[in-house]
């Protein structure tokens, strides 16, 4: 193991023990995240087949009331974007391969992942950051989803999103706003 791959595992456990975490469920997940960074050198390779480290994007507009939303053509279930970081040890970086602005740690979801073909079962350890975008931004299907979509908060019970998802938007009120018409980082108050 390189040491750059040392220290992006070093500070990323610094950036996971830095963040505070919203209740007793996101404590656990946390702390399961941390544990497994700690002790897993390849964390951020796919090929580590107990799980590895994702990154994913909140996607959210100015106001804070909806959202960018994929209908993930293997799961087959709406999420939020993301994506695996594939020996990338800069989680951040994947999350924006998904958007556009700088973020820090907006949430953690650890989650179990069925057994397809060519991949047995595991477990996705998965940062979560926060980005505003201009809801005039259409988002682009991509090849690893059927759709992408702009989701009102008030509309997203209609979809088969799960509770991980409804946390997010429970926690979206705590988004700060952006200033003078720029995105700027979103943050937990």
């Amino acid at each position: 193991m390189s040491g750059d791959a040392n220290d992006a595992r070093l500070a990323l456990t610094r950036d996971l023990d830095a963040y505070v975490p919203s209740d007793d469920r996101e404590s656990t997940m946390r702390l399961r995240l941390t544990d497994f960074v700690r002790t897993h050198a390849d964390c951020f390779a796919r090929t580590q087949v107990a799980g590895h480290v994702t990154g994913s994007a909140w996607i959210v507009d100015r106001d804070a009331t909806a959202t960018v939303l994929v209908h993930h053509r293997k799961l087959d279930r709406w999420l939020q974007p993301g994506g695996h970081a594939d020996g990338d040890p800069d989680v951040r970086g994947v999350a924006l391969r998904e958007a556009t602005e700088e973020s820090r740690i907006y949430d953690l979801d650890v989650h179990a992942i069925p057994a397809r073909r060519d991949e047995p079962a595991h477990v996705h350890y998965d940062i979560r950051y926060a980005f505003y975008a201009p809801r005039s931004e259409a988002p682009i299907v991509s090849d690893e989803s059927h759709a992408v979509a702009w989701i009102a908060f008030d509309e997203i019970e209609r979809y088969a999103i799960d509770d991980s998802v409804r946390r997010l938007v429970a926690k979206s009120a705590s988004l700060c706003r952006p200033v003078s018409g720029s995105f700027r980082q979103a943050r937990r108050d």
